[in-house]
């Protein structure tokens, strides 16, 4: 049987290696079945592992890349099986552990750590003063939590955060819940990640979502990734970009660092992968500086229209008239300027040379079809959603979005975040959408609009926010500004997470707390005897089934759903008439709601018990109609701008390793980068290194800059390592102290995690 680690492993003394030129192959196929084996045991891992992505099994927990129609037995990547297999593990957390762990000493351990321990099996309840967790009744802690809500001045005063993972079912009975106790605080993770995708794709062309399915990449001339390690992020995508690739489509890649993925992929279903030398991916790579895309897509759509001037029928002028507006004060914005200058100015921002953009244009003038494709490397930074208008600026002069092999493919990380936000877990729902809830269950939804993530940390500590609820998620880990989130939660007076591990949320809490522990995707789920399926959307907007597969390790474990439903029915009272406990025995009967409540979801029940599922109606893609404010896809005007460091600083960007999920560490090595056993790396560009004195090996504290003072990151060990000049990277959540709470997005109010000005300073842990 598995053994959770006794003690925390040192990550501060990390092992460093030559990064890789290339992913996967048989190191990813053996590194999986020995996760597996480590966490599960292979005779439980590996039958879940045969279910994982396949029509008649479970989503994959690790991300939200599509499944392709023809399914490879094994329709996993590495980190899908490390997600299986934490979540399929046999070790559990149950009341002994916490009366063998007070709170202070959770508190001290990495969340790598707390993350191995196993999963939650009771309820558990830290009262206000109390050193301990201990076990508490379902009913009771339904109870408690109320009575806090009952003696709140106003609904307002609480914030219900949901993670990515939860299902459409339990989103939809989730959100429904929040909006009948008359509060529109509806916080997610899409806040921090791709918020600003949402809110420049809803602007540019009448829907928050990416226009491209599955064969539109195959079909494409030219794909555009950036912003985005898919070798790492979502493994399964590189697949999709080999298959793309030999049907003929070239491949640029735009990112401040080389990714081992995009260089090489050795594909583990085939034998070229596993023994051959794979396949080479990128045909010409972009190593821009951190938050040069702006400036990038600026000027290749200024080239576009230049060379439209020169030779009429580079831009396509019937789509323009006929489907867009805002061309013409387009095209002035792009027309003023020395075209010398402008070219300068695009050198100094990016980091580009004007040879790597000319041959980056010549693809573009080569390509008939062309898909971009990209993640948190260009939402997360003050001009990130002109950044992602300016991109739908660069397909709408070439007629590249509502047709076969183009269009916006926003990469999405959770598993549903997707579904989370077309069931209504946003703050700002539109009017149409709570009209329909609200004659569905005959209430009237509150209008005003809610809190997001920062708005609630915000919220918090002011003394606004009393009361914190999570559905999933790790809110104090995946926060910004590290030491004011924490402050932030210390300041309610109750918080409650649903769960299935331990995290950093649960040992930094309010006044009181509760951790009420779930069910996940891997376990079955049958009230009452009767087996229960979920729902899911993935990042391509399909929508389909997810059924558990294994029993669970408790019978204290609940559902999502259940819940959802046990806490509404303590809320509201018996004389509350929505069916909830119908809802919980019977997740048909929530369908029906959403059917009637969600465009796209006519036939729900049936559609959703059809092999891989279906597409929901995307208008811009399927009809070339825009729902936006004018009617048509907008052009827009971004001037453009980017991030400065100034003397002696770097830009920072924080990612993940490969053994990580968001904020759940699955390992402590980054193989494709050459790191072992270790987390607390930076990685410098040597001759920024040199420049600032930073020596390979030696150890520095990170410090950012903010108007309000200094945040310090410290003992993070210097890594010489090729990222662009004048940027570094190092790993979140450890430097998302670094992140100011004000720092954020314009229009999405994103936290601008990929973008933080730097300088270093001599290591201040202890020897």
């Amino acid at each position: 049987m598995s053994k959770a680690p006794e003690t925390d492993p040192a990550q501060d003394a990390p092992a460093v290696h030559p990064p890789q030129d290339h992913a996967v192959g048989l190191p990813a196929v053996l590194n999986s079945v020995r996760f597996v084996g480590a966490q599960a045991g292979l005779k439980r891992g590996l039958p879940l592992l045969a279910r994982v992505n396949q029509t008649d099994g479970f989503d994959c927990p690790g991300c939200a890349w599509p499944e392709p129609l023809h399914r490879h037995p094994a329709e996993f990547c590495e980190n899908g099986a490390k997600a299986v297999a934490e979540e399929g593990t046999r070790l559990r957390v149950d009341p002994a552990f916490f009366a063998a762990h007070p709170v202070t000493d959770l508190a001290d351990k990495s969340g790598y750590w707390l993350g191995q321990q196993g999963r939650l099996t009771e309820p558990v309840y830290l009262a206000e003063g109390a050193t301990h967790y201990t076990p508490i009744a379902w009913d009771d802690a339904f109870a408690l939590i109320a009575g806090e809500l009952a003696a709140l001045d106003s609904p307002d005063e609480a914030a219900f955060y949901t993670s990515g993972r939860t299902s459409n079912e339990a989103a939809f009975l989730y959100q429904l819940f929040a909006r009948k106790l008359g509060t529109n605080n509806l916080p997610d993770c899409s806040n921090m990640c791709h918020e600003s995708s949402g809110s420049a794709l809803a602007e540019t062309i009448g829907i928050g979502k990416g226009s491209v399915l599955l064969d539109d990449l195959y079909q494409a001339d030219l794909i555009i990734v950036a912003g985005q390690n898919p070798g790492t992020n979502h493994p399964r995508m590189l697949t999709a970009l080999e298959k793309a690739k030999r049907a003929g489509a070239r491949i640029a890649t735009v990112n401040p660092l080389p990714e081992a993925g995009l260089q090489r992929f050795k594909n583990p279903q085939t034998a070229r992968g596993l023994a051959g030398r794979g396949t080479d991916l990128t045909d010409l790579f972009l190593q821009i500086k951190v938050g040069g895309d702006l400036a990038l897509f600026s000027l290749l759509n200024r080239m576009l229209l230049r060379a439209e001037a020169e030779r009429p029928g580079v831009i396509d002028r019937e789509f323009i008239e006929r489907y867009t507006h805002g061309f013409d004060a387009f095209a002035a914005h792009h027309a003023a300027g020395d075209d010398e200058e402008v070219l300068a100015e695009a050198v100094r921002r990016t980091g580009l040379t004007a040879d790597e953009i000319e041959r980056l244009f010549a693809m573009v003038l080569a390509a008939d079809r062309i898909v971009v494709c990209w993640a948190m490397g260009l939402t997360q930074h003050r001009h990130a959603v002109p950044t992602i208008r300016e991109v739908v600026s660069f397909l709408l002069l070439r007629g590249n979005i509502g047709r076969p092999g183009a269009g916006v493919c926003p990469v999405r990380g959770h598993s549903n975040v997707q579904g989370d936000r077309t069931m209504g877990i946003w703050e700002r729902m539109p009017d149409r959408f709570l009209d329909a809830l609200g004659t569905e269950f005959g209430f009237a939804p509150p209008r005003d609009h809610g809190l997001d993530t920062v708005g609630t940390i915000r919220a918090m500590r002011d003394g606004r926010v009393k009361v914190f609820f999570a559905m999933g998620g790790n809110f104090v880990a995946a926060g910004p500004d590290t030491h004011a989130t924490e402050d932030a939660m210390r300041g309610c007076r109750l918080t409650v997470h649903v769960s299935t591990k331990l995290n950093r949320s649960h040992v930094v809490t309010g006044a009181r707390a509760l951790i009420l522990p779930a069910l996940g995707r891997t376990d079955t789920d049958a009230p009452g005897g009767r087996e229960q399926f979920v729902t899911v959307e993935d990042s391509m907007g399909i929508v389909h089934a997810s059924r558990g597969q294994v029993a669970p390790l408790s019978p204290h474990m609940r559902s999502e759903v259940a819940i959802v439903a046990g806490l509404a029915r303590a809320v509201f009272g018996d004389a509350d008439d929505v069916p909830w406990e119908d809802f919980a025995a019977d997740y048909d009967r929530i369908r029906e709601r959403i059917e009637r409540v969600v465009p796209g979801f006519t036939d729900y029940n049936a559609r959703a018990r059809v092999p891989g599922g279906f597409a929901l109606p995307h208008a811009p893609r399927d009809e070339r109609v825009f729902p936006t404010a004018t009617g048509k896809a907008n052009f827009t005007v971004n001037p453009v701008t980017s991030p400065e460091a100034g003397p002696g600083r770097l830009l920072l960007q924080t990612l993940r390793s490969h053994d990580q999920f968001n904020t759940t560490v699955y390992g402590l090595d980054d193989r494709y980068r050459g790191i072992r056993d270790g987390r607390r790396v930076v990685l410098v560009n040597p001759d920024d290194a040199a420049e600032l004195g930073l020596r390979d090996g030696d150890y520095c504290d990170l410090v950012s800059e903010w108007s309000d003072g200094d945040r310090r990151a410290p003992h993070f060990k210097i890594v010489h390592y090729p990222t662009a000049r004048g940027c570094a990277a190092a790993y979140y959540p450890e430097t998302n102290v670094l992140v100011p709470l004000d720092s954020v997005a314009e229009f999405s109010n994103t936290p601008t995690s990929k973008s933080i000005v730097v300088r270093f300073e001599p290591d201040s842990a202890p020897a």
